[in-house]
Parts: C-alpha cells; sequence; structure tokens
C-alpha cells in the first residue's frame, strides 16, 4: 500500500504569516537552484530542515528527508510516529508519512525521478546517502550547504533578535560567574561547569551545547574537558558556554582568577582585551573575514605572545553554534551585513595557563554588533 502525501493545512494557528518566513526560505532555495543548476534539494538531519521548514529531526535510525524540487511541490517525509511533531505550514510544504513497514528510501528516490543534479544535506547519514545512491543512477551528487549555505550566511533581523536574546541569557550566566555567585575555589571544573549548565537552562535555554570549565594549566587547552581537578588559589579560570534558545545558539567565554594574578598573567590579559577590541573594530560590512583574525592577531603577535594563539578568532554561528563564515586567514570571503560569528582571541602557556575572549558579533551597515555586553576586564575573586 502506497503511503498518502497529505498536504499540510494552516492548522492550530501554524498557518498564515507563520508560514510566510519559511516559504520565503524555499523560494530563495529554488533560486539558488536554479543558479546552480540543481534540480532537487535533500534536508534530512541538521540545520537546514528546521531553517527551511521549522521542523528539527530527531537523529534516528528512521529516515526523515525533506524533497524540495527546483519547481513543484516540497515534500516532508517522516516516520508515522514522527508526524505529529511536525508544526503545519501553509503553502510550505506537503507531509507524507512512512510506516515501519514501508521503505523510506524508496520513496525519497521516487520524489528525487527525473531530477539529473541533487544537493543533499551536508549532515545526512551516509548510511541513506548510501542507499541513494544505489537506488538513482545517473545523478550528480552535491552539497546541500552551496544551495542552504548562502541563505543562512546572512541573518535576517528576526534571527538577529534571536541572536540577541540568546546572548542576553548568557550574559546573565557570565555577570553571576564574575560576581562570585558560581563558586569556584574548592569545587571541580566539572561541578562548576554543571552549575553553569543548569543556569543556561533556568535563563531560558533549550538546551546546553557546551559548558568549558578549564583551570591554571588545563586552561591552556582550548576545549579542555572538564574534570576533577580542584580549583585552587592563584588559578585563571576559562569558562567557555554556550546553548540553544528558540533555535538559536549564544557563545561566550570570560575567565576569573581566583587571587591577585601575577604580573604577566594582567599583562597578557591587557594584551588579550585589545586583541578581541581590534578584531571586533574590524569585523565591518565590505571587509574580508580573515582581516578579523588578521587585526586581533597582529596585536597579540606584536606583544610577544604571537605563537602562542593557536587558532581562529572567530566562527561563525546561528542555528548552529559552528557555521559559515569562519574569521581565519584564507577566507576573503567579504563581510556583509548579517554575518554573525564570534570574536574570541587567546593565548595559551602549556602547562601553566591560558586566557582567552569570546563576545559574539553581527555585521550590521552601521558596524559590529556585540550580543553580548558582559565587563570584559579579568574578574579577581577569592
Amino acid at each position: 500500500m502506497s503511503t498518502p502525501t497529505v498536504t499540510v493545512a494552516g492548522t492550530h494557528g501554524a498557518g498564515g504569516a507563520d508560514a510566510l518566513p519559511y516559504a520565503r526560505r524555499i523560494a530563495r532555495a529554488r533560486e539558488e537552484m536554479a543558479r546552480r543548476g540543481v534540480d532537487a534539494l535533500v534536508a534530512s538531519v541538521g540545520h537546514d530542515l528546521p531553517y527551511l521548514v521549522g521542523y528539527h529531526a530527531m537523529p534516528l535510525e528512521r529516515l526523515t528527508a525533506l524533497v524540495v524540487p527546483r519547481e513543484g511541490e516540497a515534500v516532508l517525509v517522516v516516520p508515522r510516529l514522527e508526524a505529529a511533531r511536525v508544526v503545519p505550514r501553509d503553502g510550505v510544504f506537503a507531509l507524507r508519512p512512512w510506516t515501519e513497514t514501508q521503505d523510506p528510501v524508496g520513496i525519497v528516490a521516487g520524489l528525487l525521478r527525473g531530477a539529473r543534479t541533487v544537493a543533499i544535506g551536508d549532515e545526512t547519514w551516509a548510511r541513506f546517502l548510501v542507499d541513494l545512491l544505489a537506488r538513482i543512477e545517473g545523478v550528480r551528487w552535491v552539497r546541500g550547504v552551496d544551495v542552504v549555505g548562502p541563505l543562512r550566511i546572512a541573518k535576517d533581523a528576526t534571527e538577529v533578535a534571536a541572536l540577541r536574546r540568546a546572548g542576553a541569557a548568557a550574559d546573565r550566566v557570565a555577570v553571576a560567574l564574575r560576581a562570585g555567585e558560581i563558586p569556584l575555589l574548592g569545587r571541580s571544573e566539572a561541578q562548576v561547569a554543571a552549575e553553569i549548565s543548569a543556569r543556561l537552562l533556568a535563563e531560558g535555554h533549550d538546551t546546553v551545547n557546551f559548558a568549558i570549565v578549564a583551570s591554571g594549566p588545563h586552561a591552556a587547552s582550548p576545549h579542555h574537558e572538564p574534570g576533577s581537578r580542584t580549583i585552587a588559589r592563584g588559578d585563571i579560570v576559562l569558562c567557555d558556554f554556550g546553548g540553544t534558545l528558540a533555535g538559536y545558539c549564544s557563545d561566550i567565554t570570560r575567565c576569573v582568577h581566583v587571587g591577585e594574578p601575577t604580573p604577566e598573567v594582567h599583562e597578557a590579559w591587557g594584551v588579550l582585551r585589545r586583541a578581541q577590541q581590534a578584531g571586533v573594530e574590524a569585523a565591518r560590512v565590505g571587509a574580508a573575514c580573515e582581516s578579523v583574525d588578521a587585526a586581533a592577531r597582529r596585536v597579540i603577535a606584536d606583544a610577544g605572545w604571537g605563537e602562542h594563539f593557536i587558532h581562529r578568532v572567530g566562527h561563525g554561528i546561528g542555528m548552529a553554534a559552528h557555521e559559515d563564515p569562519y574569521m581565519v586567514e584564507g577566507n576573503a570571503t567579504p563581510i556583509v551585513a548579517g554575518h554573525a560569528f564570534s570574536v574570541e582571541p587567546g593565548i595559551y602557556v602549556e602547562g601553566r595557563w591560558g586566557m582567552r575572549l569570546e563576545d559574539i558579533v553581527v555585521a550590521t551597515d552601521a558596524g559590529p554588533e556585540r550580543m553580548n555586553h558582559v565587563d570584559r576586564d579579568l574578574a579577581v575573586i577569592g
């Protein structure tokens, strides 16, 4: 028995204006498909799917796939047991549920019949792509990011507002950290990370994406996993954390010193703060992405710490914690209004200490706008 295609109606308050942003995104995706000679787009798990239709697929072994032909109706293929989670979007897509005894790969292959070039989402599970390759001959497969990436990279006003809300919620946690309301001395990194995570949720985040707490010599590892080390007097404690609030991400890094810092640490923090400011000021519409990295890196190198800055200065952010554009040497992509990204230079002295200072920035025609407003001085407690 074939699975029926159910045309989604604007019920439960989900039609009308609620559907318009998604209808526009589908239309823009089709324009990009036409420009690139792509006949169909397939979006599965990952962030392209919620961006296009507002539905976030669970990463199950059951296939979920949105098939968007260049012309004709977009169809969202979902497991029958997940169909109730789909919010209808009037005029945006049709819903095609499949039951446990049906063949979802065959359904998607049927929807792609006649397509010669297909863009498939970058985060689609390989098992489903391998099965599709066996079902469809003569198709040229390209990356979905080539189609959806140019849409997602520049945030609209609604998305910037969402980033602003997420940033403000993370700021409230950072303020508590700097004020000493999150105890550090005598606690393990893991305990502090757990409290930061709980506070992110209490401040409105739906999920916690990460909570790095790195103390003393551990702070020299940029992506340290919080562990059992007990935070002691004389430690610098690097806290990098963020989550997702209403579909958009936060990401902030602040450092706290337990007791008075040494002259070396104090001097290095001054360099780091100037470097971050230089990176933010360089983030202007029309400038190359790599110029943001270069501006921050130049300050650190000129101060003699260049070999201790070991990563790019920033990454894009939006529905995903890391996405285009990347602020790194070699990326000559011009910054446009709506680009959202971190500016997070760091200085890391292996075996001794490390520090990083991070804010999210959105490029606007009036200049760079920070999404984070917490004091950027090195906080000293205890």
